[in-house]
C-alpha cells in the first residue's frame, strides 16, 4: 500500500460520501408533505393565501447541492407568496444552507472575501463566489448589529471579576467617495479618505506574572466596534450612539457591577467625556505607552529622528514618567516650549491628563496601566480586516463586517447562532 495516493483516496472516499448523504437527505425532505396544510392558510397579510402547488428548489448544502420540492401558498391579496417549508429550514429568501451561511459568516468575519471564497472551495468543496461571500457575510453582520442592540443580558455573578477594565479607540477605515462627501480631512487639499471606526475593549487582569504586575487573563477580551458618532447632542438628553455601545458592553460583562472599574485611554477628549458621563465612578487612567510615544515624539522634534542625544532625553523623561515626577518632566518640556510646537502640545497634553498619570499610585494599587490590548484590538479588530490594501468600504458594509468580526473575536457567534436559528424555528 506504500505507493497510494492516500489523499487522492481519502478526498474521492469523502466526495462520495457526501453525494450519497445528500441524495439521501434530499430524499427524506422531498418524502415529507407536512409542508401542506390545506387549501389555505393565514397569509401574514391578514388574508388567506391558497395552495398552488409544489415547486423546485435548488439549495446549496454543506454537502452539496440538493433540490427541495416544497409547497407553495399565494395570496391574492397581497399578491404575494410563502412557502412554509423554507422557513422551517431557515432557507427563506437564500439558496444556502444554514451550515453554509455560518461558514461564509466564518469566513467572511476573518478574511477579505475573495480569501473567504477559495477558503470554501479549498476546505470545504463549496464553489461560492466571492460576490455571494460579501452578500452574504454583510447581510449575517447587519442581523449580528440588530442582535447586539436588542441583546444586553448582565453576565453572571460568577463572571464577574473585582476589577474590570475597558479601552476606547478609534482608527481610521477607508471609505467609498460617496461615504466622504461633505466631511473634512487631513489631505492636502482638507479632504477626507476614511472614516473613524470606535472601539470599545472589556478585559480583565487579575493574574500577575513574577513581579507582581497584573497580566491580561487569557480569553477575557470582548470587542465591539461601529462607526458612530460619541459625541452628545446638546439638545438632547440621550447619550451618544457610542455610549449606549459601550453601556451594553459594559452590562454583558459585568463592569457596571465591578468593585473597581478602570477605563484606559490615548488621551482623545472625546473619550474622557464619554467617561465622565457614562461611567462616573471609574478610574481614568492615561495609556502609559502612548504618553511614553509623546515623549519620544517631542525628542525626535527637538533632536531630529535619529539621535543619541534625543533618545537619551526620551529615556529620562519615561524614567520620571513611570517615577509620577509630573513636575520634572514639564519642566523639562518648558526649556524647549518656545521654539518647539511639539513641546508646547505635550505641555498641554500631559497638563490636561496630570490626574490620569499617577502610575506609582496606580502601580500600588495593583492596576493595569499600559497593556497594549485596545491598540492590539485595533490591529486585530479593524486593521487586519478592514484596512488591507485596495479596501474602499461603506458605513454600512464596513459595520456590519466589523460586527461580524467581534462576534467571532469575542466568542459570541454562537450564541447568536442559536438565537437567530431559533427565530428561524
Amino acid at each position: 500500500m506504500d505507493d497510494v495516493d492516500f489523499e487522492a483516496l481519502e478526498t474521492g472516499a469523502r466526495r462520495r460520501a457526501m453525494k450519497v448523504t445528500v441524495r439521501v437527505i434530499e430524499k427524506a425532505i422531498n418524502a415529507d408533505h407536512n409542508d401542506y396544510a390545506g387549501a389555505t392558510r393565514p397569509c401574514p397579510c391578514g388574508g388567506r393565501a391558497r395552495y398552488a402547488g409544489r415547486r423546485k428548489k435548488v439549495l446549496q448544502s454543506s454537502l452539496g447541492k440538493m433540490t427541495l420540492v416544497r409547497a407553495y401558498y399565494h395570496c391574492g391579496k397581497c399578491g404575494r407568496g410563502f412557502y412554509p417549508r423554507d422557513r422551517a429550514l431557515g432557507v427563506e429568501d437564500t439558496w444556502l444552507s444554514p451550515a453554509v451561511t455560518r461558514m461564509i459568516g466564518v469566513v467572511g468575519a476573518m478574511e477579505p472575501f475573495e480569501d473567504g471564497s477559495r477558503l470554501l472551495s479549498e476546505l470545504a468543496g463549496l464553489d461560492i463566489d466571492a460576490k455571494q461571500v460579501e452578500r452574504t457575510a454583510k447581510a449575517l453582520g447587519r442581523e449580528i448589529e440588530k442582535d447586539e442592540r436588542e441583546h444586553a443580558e448582565p453576565a453572571a455573578e460568577a463572571e464577574v471579576a473585582a476589577t474590570m477594565y475597558m479601552g476606547m479607540d478609534g482608527t481610521g477605515v477607508p471609505m467609498r467617495k460617496e461615504d466622504l462627501e461633505g466631511r473634512p480631512g487631513k489631505q492636502s487639499d482638507g479632504t477626507s479618505k476614511t472614516r473613524e471606526m470606535k472601539l470599545c475593549t472589556v478585559w480583565t487582569a487579575e493574574g500577575r506574572d513574577e513581579d507582581g504586575i497584573p497580566v491580561r487573563d487569557e480569553g477575557s477580551v470582548t470587542y465591539t466596534a461601529s462607526i458612530e458618532s460619541a459625541a452628545m447632542r446638546d439638545d438632547s438628553e440621550e447619550p451618544s450612539d457610542f455610549a449606549k455601545r459601550c453601556e451594553r458592553e459594559a452590562i454583558r460583562r459585568g463592569f457596571d457591577r465591578a468593585v473597581r472599574q478602570v477605563v484606559l485611554g490615548d488621551g482623545a477628549p472625546w473619550i474622557w467625556n464619554l467617561v465622565t458621563e457614562t461611567f462616573p465612578d471609574a478610574i481614568q487612567i492615561l495609556d502609559r505607552f502612548h504618553a511614553k510615544q509623546h515623549l519620544s515624539d517631542v525628542a525626535k522634534a527637538i533632536y531630529g529622528v535619529k539621535s543619541d542625544l534625543g533618545d537619551k532625553w526620551a529615556k529620562h523623561r519615561h524614567e520620571e514618567l513611570d517615577a509620577g515626577q509630573v513636575d520634572d518632566i514639564l519642566a523639562a518640556l518648558h526649556v524647549h516650549a518656545d521654539g518647539n510646537e511639539e513641546a508646547r502640545k505635550c505641555i498641554s497634553y500631559i497638563e490636561t491628563n496630570r490626574s490620569r498619570m499617577r502610575y506609582p499610585e496606580f502601580h500600588a494599587a495593583g492596576l493595569c496601566t499600559s497593556s497594549g490590548v485596545v491598540e492590539a484590538g485595533c490591529k486585530v479588530v479593524v486593521g487586519h480586516r478592514l484596512k488591507r490594501a485596495g479596501m474602499h468600504w461603506s458605513v454600512l458594509g464596513s459595520n456590519a463586517i466589523a460586527a461580524l468580526r467581534c462576534h467571532r473575536l469575542s466568542h459570541r457567534f454562537e450564541d447568536f447562532w442559536e438565537r437567530h436559528a431559533g427565530e428561524a424555528d
